[in-house]
């Protein structure tokens, strides 16, 4: 299945494919089309983190939670926590929702500043948010 998001992506925008990848859809593909794009003209992908989209911004939630509660992956305690640190990263009224946030949000910011593309910015972060779900299981006390 291809997913459709705004290019330059970040936070969520890289998150979201990890945890696509990860839990939903194995074989995903990503498009990074510019962020005026009216997510209502998307009709070959599934759009996310886009302005007006399910798999938005929605009542104080960001992207990747909202992807949690849709696939019904919030029974994954790791993945909650996950989301909050994600959540905080992302939204900067809310950097401090936990301490791991502000950390994450410089290394996302500090590969967007490398200048790479967007599918890049993806591979190389995937072992990263493999990391953090790992310790995110530690954290909850799940090992499996």
């Amino acid at each position: 299945m291809k997913w459709v998001t705004r290019e330059h992506a970040n936070v969520e925008r890289v998150a979201c494919p990890w945890l696509i990848k990860r839990f939903i859809d194995k074989e995903a593909i990503f498009d990074f089309v510019p962020n005026n794009t009216n997510p209502e003209t998307i009709t070959d992908g599934i759009p996310f983190d886009m302005k007006g989209v399910e798999l938005g911004h929605h009542n104080g939630r960001c992207s990747f939670e909202s992807f949690l509660l849709k696939y019904k992956l919030d029974n994954d305690p790791a993945l909650v926590l996950m989301g909050s640190i994600i959540h905080g990263a992302d939204i900067p009224i809310d950097i401090d929702i936990t301490r791991e946030s502000a950390g994450l949000r410089a290394i996302a910011f500090g590969f967007h500043y490398l200048g790479i593309t967007d599918h890049e910015k993806i591979e190389l972060q995937i072992p990263m948010y493999d990391a953090l779900y790992a310790w995110c299981q530690r954290k909850v006390g799940d090992y499996t």
